[in-house]
């Protein structure tokens, strides 16, 4: 189940003061789900910051320094691995590199940390190699693989790794001005008594904006196929170019499966709204449609709010399984949006 990233630090921190902390992470999720910034997080946690003095000059707790950006964080303990080459690969020399950066003394209470930022570019190759670290890590060594798309990573490279999948945070535009419109334009609608109709015709939406979604994703992916191909198609022999159709096919997949689980988070955090008004709290996740939301909450229980939610986070976790798509959207949306 998709968690925030606030919620998964947690659980790393306290798996940390166990002493029950993995060797090897993989975090994925969508664009603005904060996957470098818990990455960040977990480097200052197991390798802590200098201590900032603590008392200002009036006597008073100073406040502790914010978390840097992982970039910062790069140094003798801290090894960051990303796609350079121009073909926007993680090359094996690269991954070998890591290698021996792990196994590299480190001082007493310190942690050796490798993170890989979009490691689903580490191709077959470089995979294997890391492999090898995955099965054999050495002591004091934490990895943390960041990814966007992990079903393009090796069954191998998962299986020996604790997955951690993030939400998208609630400040992420997930949609364009447009679309967020087009849907608060329905939600509003049948905002002061949610009926079946208006359930449906959201459906509708959604799906159109998902197909018109999905079919920029396999142009884009397209595009990456042939200008690759032009630039290698020469310098390499037998089955390449049929690896390369599959593995961007893959891609293309993966893709369209990280928008179709942002958008659904988008109207869990537009129901979220509902609640927040029905319970009196602030912080709205969308502000602009603050109007909207209260009047869909004002003709309903909390409990009732609460339920066309957990139908929501249902439908995220159910289409992650063979379910039909358009099944499952329609029973989902009918529960959550229905009369």
């Amino acid at each position: 189940m998709a968690v925030t990233a606030g919620r998964a630090f947690e659980l790393m921190e306290g798996a940390h003061q166990r002493e029950r902390l993995a060797h090897a992470f993989l975090i994925s999720g969508p664009t603005g789900s904060g996957k470098r910034d818990l990455a960040a997080r977990v480097i200052e946690m197991v390798n802590p910051p200098g201590d900032s003095g603590g008392i200002d000059l009036f006597g008073a707790p100073e406040d502790p320094p914010a978390s840097a950006a992982i970039d910062e964080l790069e140094g003798e303990l801290v090894r960051i691995v990303r796609p350079r080459s121009r073909s926007r690969r993680i090359l094996i020399e690269e991954i070998r590199e890591l290698e021996q950066s792990m196994h590299l003394a480190a001082p007493e209470g310190s942690w050796k940390v490798g993170v890989i930022v979009d490691a689903d570019r580490m191709f077959e190759e470089p995979a294997n190699a890391f492999l090898k670290t995955l099965e054999e890590p050495p002591p004091g060594c934490l990895l943390l693989l960041l990814t966007a798309n992990a079903d393009i990573l090796l069954p191998t490279i998962r299986s020996r790794c604790v997955e951690i999948v993030l939400q998208s945070a609630a400040g992420h535009q997930v949609l364009e001005v447009d679309e967020s419109m087009a849907f608060a334009s329905i939600l509003a609608g049948s905002a002061d008594q949610p009926t079946a109709h208006g359930a449906l015709l959201l459906k509708a939406e959604f799906e159109s904006l998902l197909a018109t979604r999905k079919a920029g994703i396999e142009q884009a992916n397209q595009a990456a196929l042939k200008e690759e191909a032009d630039v290698y198609k020469q310098a390499t022999e037998g089955d390449w170019l049929e690896e390369r159709e599959e593995f961007y096919a893959a891609m293309a997949a993966s893709e369209y499966l990280a928008v179709r689980s942002a958008l659904v988070d988008w109207l869990i955090s537009w129901l979220g709204d509902a609640v927040r008004q029905k319970a009196g709290a602030g912080n709205l996740s969308f502000p602009e449609y603050a109007g909207e939301t209260g009047r869909f909450a004002g003709g309903q229980e909390l409990p009732a709010l609460l339920q066309r939610i957990d139908t929501l986070q249902e439908l995220r976790d159910l289409l992650n399984t063979n379910v039909s798509e358009g099944l499952a959207l329609e029973v989902s949306f009918l529960r959550a949006f229905g009369g």
